[in-house]
């Protein structure tokens, strides 16, 4: 990216983020906005008084990425209005590729990683890693990756010499804002709902889960209940692959099927934004997370009868996720 485009990139993200208090003051100032382009709209995460952008980026689109890309795709997506991302260890190399490329706008965004660890040792190990590799001093979100099992994620989590004890201490240190998990499995996140006070959940809000998969309901009514916002994965999965289908090679990044036609992508992610969350993080492809932008630039709230045509096409497939 050369030097006319960054300072055009960083005067938009300045003057954007100073408005939900990301930006020390003054920075906002010295930032003159030279672009009409719209950029996303933003919602409160929860009850901190931060606003995100309502779609996030998904940290998987810059994994393998040569590195003057990643730097480009980031640049575009704060230009864009995302002050959201998203990434985990566990997403190949993401984090060493998006560490460099958000470094000129850190101080401006929302970071969010994750740790797949379940006890503190192990844990703090990766913890100590991802603020390397991501060139930060401290995480806005730090997250349990994945919680899928109670006994086993859940209760070793709070256990004695569990990765809790990590979370409480980075929190207090101030290495870490804010704290959550992510979780594909109901039970799993009603029990940590009701174990801690966390500040969000990410999780599966897809509108072929919901109808066919009965998905999804418990845990956002009881993150509503219990003040956690909500946070929104896999907003643009159709069902899981069929065996042998050619569009595997296309979008390696989607271990499920993701909605390629437009007119399907555009009212499944309306119905996602539509419901009481915060952000839909955009899948891992480059094609589906601008197109999600795109989606989210335009974005109207979903209507009744285009509510029933996403009933009637999810009766037809096969949920990723079910209850």
């Amino acid at each position: 990216m050369d030097r006319r485009n960054f300072l055009k990139t960083a005067a938009l993200s300045a003057a954007a983020f100073a408005a939900d208090g990301l930006v020390p003051k003054g920075m906002a100032e010295m930032a003159t906005p030279t672009s009409n382009a719209a950029t996303l709209a933003r919602r409160d995460y929860g009850k901190t008084g931060v606003k995100l952008s309502i779609i996030g980026f998904g940290g998987i689109v810059v994994m393998n990425a040569e590195q003057e890309h990643a730097n480009r795709i980031v640049a575009e997506a704060v230009e864009r209005g995302i002050n959201y991302f998203d990434v985990a260890p566990g997403y190949g190399n993401a984090e060493e590729k998006l560490g460099p490329a958000l470094e000129p706008y850190r101080k401006n965004v929302f970071l969010a990683c994750k740790t797949g660890q379940r006890k503190r040792d192990d844990a703090e190990k990766e913890f100590k890693r991802s603020l390397e590799r991501l060139r930060t001093d401290h995480f806005d979100l730090y997250q349990l990756h994945g919680i899928m099992d109670t006994k086993n994620d859940v209760d070793v989590a709070f256990g004695k010499g569990g990765v809790m004890e990590l979370f409480m201490e980075a929190k207090k240190s101030g290495q870490v804002r804010f704290l959550g998990f992510s979780t594909h499995n109901d039970e799993c996140a009603l029990a940590a709902l009701d174990r801690f006070d966390f500040d969000s959940v990410l999780f599966p809000m897809n509108y072929c889960t919901w109808f066919a998969g009965n998905y999804g309901h418990q845990t956002m009514q009881r993150g509503i209940e219990k003040g956690a916002a909500r946070m929104a994965i896999k907003g643009l999965a159709q069902q899981p692959w069929p065996e042998k289908d050619p569009l595997r090679e296309t979008y390696k990044k989607c271990w499920y099927k993701p909605i390629v036609d437009p007119q399907e992508a555009e009212l499944a992610l309306r119905w996602t934004l539509s419901q009481p969350i915060t952000a839909a993080v955009t899948p891992g492809e480059e094609e589906l997370f601008r197109r999600a932008v795109d989606i989210g630039l335009r974005f109207t709230p979903i209507t009744k009868d285009e509510e029933a045509r996403l009933k009637a096409m999810a009766e037809k497939l096969k949920p990723i996720f079910k209850t």
